[in-house]
């Protein structure tokens, strides 16, 4: 399976402690030069820059490829990471960004998020969801109410504590 991924995801799953759910969920992940670059920015927290400087053997980084003029209007995370997989034919890109998810889309890539994520590695018993939402609602991720209702539905009723 070929996963890429952009900046938000690699960084929250990281500031929730939950980063390590990507490894048995797919593998390998792919992360252009560009979101290495935001992930070890000034403005990323110290724990995200701390991974990055020392990612895991999953984590794949890679050249950014040619850029594509017409996403231009996305930042370079996202530009290079739509670009990286299209470029791969890639499986799936994790994205969070609200106007690359839509391009992402358009260019009928199978994006899924943070959230996503959670929900897929809850599944997978690799997680708490609720647990994790929790942390993830103490970082400053802006989570939409319609988003945490869609996920929830997605991943089916909870099942009851006997």
């Amino acid at each position: 399976m070929i996963v890429v991924a952009d900046t938000s995801p690699i960084n929250y799953l990281v500031l929730i402690g939950s980063i390590d759910v990507l490894e048995p969920l797919y593998g390998r992940v792919l992360v252009p030069d560009a979101v290495v670059a935001e992930l070890n920015g000034t403005k990323a927290p110290a724990l995200v820059r701390a991974w990055i400087a020392q990612p895991p053997f999953w984590c794949e980084i890679r050249p950014d490829p040619p850029a594509d003029p017409r996403l231009r209007f996305l930042g370079a995370g996202e530009r290079a990471a739509i670009t990286l997989a299209l470029s791969l034919g890639a499986d799936r890109l994790l994205i969070d960004d609200l106007a690359g998810r839509n391009e992402a889309e358009r260019r009928h890539l199978r994006i899924t998020g943070t959230l996503g994520t959670l929900a897929d590695a809850h599944m997978a018993g690799l997680l708490d969801f609720q647990r994790a939402l929790e942390r993830l609602k103490s970082t400053d991720f802006r989570l939409h109410p319609d988003l945490e209702r869609l996920i929830r539905r997605r991943m089916g009723p909870e099942k009851k504590q006997s």
